[in-house]
């Protein structure tokens, strides 16, 4: 087994946690981990947790020190008088993105995390870096927005621009267009941003059509991919396949960071895409070759969205450690096996799982009810396709 990878966590990520009900919910960290040490694919002495880094000096890459400064406010003083009104004008008094104590620590434990990851993968320690907790892409310079407070992704890719110099492709495949890492490089020739997800005519945050491409200079290097609602796994992966492959090509990044958001799969309830665990085995996948032919290996990856946090999380995300370390389950899989889950997580999680969990790796598609409209859907998501692709 390859072990040129790290796996970067710090406890402090579980407290990024806005309330009980809150649909996004540390949890799913705790159940990846554990799934991948009961398949002895990852012990306690491999995970490394971030070191220190400046916290105003590295957040200021991305965020304003203003949003900054209310941020830590809120954080520090959950019942000042005035945390309505300051909270309304930084975007953290939503029902999505409510302010919570520790805010700002918790946040800044995943930033530190993600940057932890793309220095190992950009002093030349390891080819591959994986950060769980990371992906928060919706967070804006001056606002916090859909469940993300500070941008972890943006704030690693200005860090390895500002230091290493480096030519970036940034891949997006949570279900959500990944708004606020496209608009922080929106006029970067050196920052391509690509992004696949259901389209922003049904779903937050109603952005990421194709003819957004990018402003001044960084024209031509934002890539959006649209998909139908109840797109099913041949045509999400037709799709991805196509247009990524063109993009990567046209690019030539120096370096892949990837956002592994899963809530494109059919069971999660914030979205209507209609795929299942297959698409989460190939994507990273696809996304190991295309580092080695490209980037030689470089390849950072982060977590992101997924609300089936039992069912759906923890595969998804374990399948991508899995592939950056080459493990035999997905040689497995990709052979067309049906691989059990451990019987030690299933029986430990069984219990608290508000419904039943998956025994196999991959799902049983008779599981997942197959949609109408099938020919339809692919048929449109194809235009798309050729529209991503026709200038390239």
């Amino acid at each position: 087994m390859a072990s040129d990878a790290v796996f970067i966590h710090h406890p402090d990520s579980s407290g990024y946690k806005f309330d009980e009900e809150h649909p996004f919910d540390p949890l799913r960290l705790t159940l990846t981990i554990d799934l991948l040490a009961k398949v002895n694919a990852l012990d306690e002495e491999q995970i490394e947790a971030p070191p220190l880094y400046s916290d105003d000096e590295l957040l200021s890459l991305v965020h304003r020190t203003d949003y900054l400064a209310a941020v830590k406010q809120l954080s520090e003083n959950a019942q000042i008088s005035d945390s309505s009104l300051l909270a309304q004008q930084f975007g953290l008094h939503t029902e999505d993105t409510p302010f919570f104590p520790g805010m700002h620590k918790a946040a800044m434990s995943i930033v530190r995390g993600s940057l932890a990851a793309a220095d190992a993968v950009m002093t030349g320690r390891t080819k591959h870096a994986y950060h769980l907790a990371g992906g928060l892409h919706h967070a804006f310079p001056d606002r916090a927005s859909g469940f993300c407070v500070y941008n972890d992704a943006a704030v690693a890719i200005k860090h390895i621009r500002q230091t290493y110099g480096a030519k970036v492709l940034y891949i997006d495949t949570d279900v959500h267009h990944g708004d606020g890492v496209q608009w922080v490089f929106y006029d970067d020739p050196d920052v391509c941003t690509y992004s696949i997800h259901e389209t922003g005519k049904f779903l937050f945050p109603g952005t990421g059509y194709v003819h957004e491409k990018g402003t001044d200079l960084g024209f031509g290097a934002c890539f959006n991919v649209p998909l139908e609602p109840y797109t099913e796994d041949d045509s999400w992966l037709e799709t991805f396949n196509m247009t990524l492959r063109k993009v990567i090509s046209y690019c030539k990044p120096d370096v892949i960071i990837s956002q592994h958001g899963c809530d494109a799969h059919a069971y999660d309830p914030l979205s209507h895409i209609h795929c299942s665990m297959r698409i989460y085995a190939e994507i990273p996948a696809i996304i190991h070759e295309l580092a080695h032919t490209y980037t030689d290996g470089r390849w950072i990856a982060l977590g992101g969205g997924g609300y089936d946090i039992f069912r759906v999380v923890p595969r998804a995300w374990s399948l991508v450690w899995l592939t950056m370390i080459d493990h035999p389950i997905t040689h497995e899989i990709a052979a067309g096996k049906e691989i059990a889950l451990p019987d030690s997580w299933l029986k430990r999680w069984a219990s608290v799982s508000p419904l039943k969990l998956p025994s196999k790796w991959m799902d049983d598609t008779a599981d997942i009810e197959p949609m109408p409209r099938r020919s339809e859907i692919a048929d449109k998501n194809r235009i798309i396709q050729n529209i991503v692709i026709q200038d390239l």
